[in-house]
């Protein structure tokens, strides 16, 4: 009971949750001129909650109400088809869906689960950089941002302030972070040509992860059927 309720944070295997959110990414985009994509891409979304952090999901949700609603009334007012408006509506649901899996896995289990596969040491290192390096990146802009309202300079709109203010504390420890990186990759003896290495932890299959993936497939297939 414990390993069902921890599932949906920890256990999603993240090779399948890339080709899961392929497939809906691929199935919407192909299948977006059918009104019934529209219930395959709510049965998934309420399919998914049972799976995944049902705070990514939301906030993939509320990317997809602000940008699908741009692109309902553009199309709408544009080609005066209601038809239209909700095909292009399942491009973007389709997109957003499609994200979820992917954002639900961590970095560290999605670069284990690579060097399993014996992927190249470069690509599954600068994942690792990469998909730790943004929440970093936002971090600071925010500590920025509340700097400046301290010292009460927070104003996007004039030039010098954003100059000085913003972009060179910005850039400064963008450097800084980068340094800290590469210095860490040294002190730790990273050898991108090394195929003699060990995982501390193995990332598993488990059954949870076959049901995902069949959920996804069925809903496929019950959707191309109907």
């Amino acid at each position: 009971m414990k390993e069902f309720l921890s599932f949906k944070y920890n256990y999603l295997f993240p090779f399948i949750a890339l080709i899961s959110g392929l497939i809906i990414l691929i199935f919407s985009l192909v299948f977006a001129r059918n009104i019934e994509c529209s219930y395959f891409l709510m049965g998934i979304f309420a399919f998914m909650l049972l799976f995944i952090n049902y705070k990514t999901c939301l906030k993939s949700l509320a990317f997809f109400i602000v940008l699908g609603g741009i692109f309902f009334t553009i199309t709408y007012f544009s080609s005066n088809n209601l038809y239209e408006a909700i095909y292009m509506v399942n491009r973007i649901g389709g997109v957003c869906l499609g994200v979820i899996p992917g954002a639900s896995i961590e970095p560290g289990r999605l670069t284990r689960n690579m060097m399993q596969f014996k992927m190249p040491r470069s690509l599954t290192i600068g994942m690792l950089i990469v998909s730790s390096f943004v929440p970093v990146l936002m971090s600071e802009i925010s500590r920025i941002k509340e700097a400046m309202k301290v010292r009460g300079s927070f104003n996007f709109f004039n030039i010098k302030i954003l100059y000085r203010a913003f972009f060179i504390p910005f850039i400064t420890r963008i450097i800084n972070i980068s340094d800290t990186l590469s210095l860490s990759i040294e002190t730790r003896a990273f050898d991108l040509k090394s195929k003699n290495y060990s995982l501390y932890k193995k990332v598993k299959l488990h059954l949870f992860d076959f049901i995902f993936l069949l959920g996804i497939i069925t809903g496929v297939v019950l959707t191309s059927v109907l």
